[in-house]
């Protein structure tokens, strides 16, 4: 990587804009072909139709914030952990646990892979309760 900015930054900042619904920004971060893969199996998109995905998405988030646990570089390659908090409109909230791969080309995103498991977070799914203790 030939690059004046920190590619564990522009990760970051890439989540970020989304707490902040800056689609715009989270786009002029990736190059024009970026892809978008999810563990969920439908298979790569496209920068835009993940954007897209995401602008719908956040139709029904009422708050979302990221917590990074941790990162990893190597050349023009970040994988990190996180937490994504989210409130929904209907007052739900859920923690969705991920482990994230962005691959650069130069300054931009030129590949997103996520990897991520959803936890509804209820008054009866508490860690004791997932355990069969509770």
């Amino acid at each position: 990587m030939t690059s004046d900015k920190d590619p564990r930054a522009s990760a970051v900042h890439y989540l970020r804009q989304w707490e902040v619904r800056d689609y715009a920004a989270m786009r002029s971060l990736c190059t024009a072909t970026a892809t978008v893969w999810h563990s969920d199996g439908s298979g790569d998109q496209s920068i835009d139709e993940n954007m897209a995905l995401l602008e719908q998405l956040a139709s029904q988030v009422d708050t979302l914030r990221y917590d990074i646990v941790r990162q990893f570089q190597n050349d023009d390659a970040v994988f990190q952990q996180q937490v994504l908090h989210l409130t929904m409109t209907d007052g739900s909230c859920s923690d969705v646990h991920a482990a994230m791969y962005f691959r650069f080309d130069g300054d931009l995103i030129d590949r997103i892979e996520e990897y991520f498991n959803v936890v509804p977070l209820t008054e009866s799914t508490t860690p004791i309760a997932w355990l069969g203790l509770g």
